[in-house]
């Protein structure tokens, strides 16, 4: 569970950093906020140049890797490649952030347009660092939830936790 303080992983809190648009029970593309509600964790994604598979489910991320962002887009909120000609995120970043990603079930897999996308558990930019909408956290202390958290695992965020962090 998600807390002002960071994740609850039974018994221990692992600081993390949410959007810079804090926690909305409306997410909207766009607004930079995380999402209220229960996220399910639905994947894992690596980058296999900068470390070994993490877990046994997780699959690399490819160089032609992308995440639709795009409303108009079919595959709004879904794994694409390039060239994509949607709006869209690179998987394969220069920095770490995307080097073990876990994907959410957040607008997924019947994505409507517009209601957010790519909300993601990823490594953070620094501490205190804000989001686009993501959880994010060490990199230490992510690979510890990604080995915590299997897929169907769930992450409860609070609507108490609306406005508040």
């Amino acid at each position: 569970m998600l807390t002002p303080g960071g994740l609850r992983l039974g018994r221990r809190l692992i600081p993390c950093t949410i959007g810079k648009g804090g926690v909305r029970g409306d997410k909207r593309e766009g607004d930079g906020a995380t999402p209220a509600g229960v996220l399910t964790v639905v994947g894992a994604l690596y980058r296999p140049d900068r470390m070994a598979r993490p877990l046994p489910w997780a699959r690399a991320i490819g160089p032609r890797d992308l995440w639709s962002d795009g409303g108009a887009d079919p595959d709004y909120n879904h794994l694409v490649r390039a060239p994509h000609g949607f709006s869209h995120e690179r998987l394969r970043r220069g920095d770490p952030m995307y080097d073990l990603v876990l994907l959410t079930d957040w607008n997924w897999p019947h994505a409507v347009p517009g209601r957010g996308s790519a909300i993601f558990l990823h490594q953070w930019r620094r501490p205190g660092y804000p989001t686009e909408g993501c959880i994010a956290f060490a990199r230490a202390d992510l690979l510890r939830v990604a080995r915590a958290l299997p897929p169907g695992a769930e992450i409860t965020v609070p609507e108490a936790l609306i406005g508040r962090v």
